[in-house]
C-alpha cells in the first residue's frame, strides 16, 4: 500500500517540482542579466492548480487509479504541470533585456521560502503518518 500516492501528496509533489523548476529559471534570469536581448522567464503552477479547483475549495483533480477495478476518487481533471513562460513583451533596459535584478532576487527569496514551506509540510505529513502507524 503506497500511502504517499494520494491527491494531497500529488499536489505537494507538483508544488515541490514547480519550486525547483522556478529556482532554475530564476537563476538563469539572474545569470543573463547583462545578456543583450535576453527575455526573462518564470514558472506558472500555483495559478494552474487554483484553476483546477472549484470555488468551494474542493478538488477537481482525480485520484490515481492503478487498477481499473479501483473506485474513482474526485471529479474529472488532472494535476497540472508547471509551465515555463517567457515574457517577450517588455524591455527593461536599452539592450533589449527585460531582467530586473532586484525583482529576480526578491522572487528567488520568495521561492526559497515557498520551497521550505513545502518541505516542512511533507515532513509533518510523514511524521503524522508514522505516528499513526505506531513507528
Amino acid at each position: 500500500m503506497d500511502l504517499l500516492s494520494g491527491v494531497s501528496y500529488q499536489r505537494l509533489e507538483g508544488a515541490l517540482h514547480a519550486a525547483s523548476l522556478r529556482q532554475s529559471v530564476l537563476q538563469n534570469n539572474v545569470a543573463n542579466v547583462d545578456t543583450p536581448n535576453f527575455k526573462r522567464s518564470d514558472v506558472q503552477f500555483e495559478q494552474l492548480l487554483s484553476q483546477a479547483m472549484d470555488n468551494t475549495g474542493r478538488s477537481t483533480i482525480i485520484g490515481k487509479r492503478t487498477d481499473p477495478r479501483h473506485i474513482a476518487i474526485g471529479a474529472s481533471g488532472s494535476l497540472p504541470d508547471a509551465q515555463v513562460l517567457t515574457d517577450k513583451t517588455t524591455i527593461f533596459n536599452n539592450s533589449g533585456n527585460n531582467v530586473d535584478i532586484d525583482s529576480e532576487m526578491t522572487k528567488l527569496a520568495e521561492n526559497q521560502l515557498r520551497y521550505n514551506l513545502y518541505i516542512q509540510q511533507l515532513n509533518h505529513d510523514v511524521k503524522m503518518m508514522r505516528t499513526g502507524m505506531g513507528k
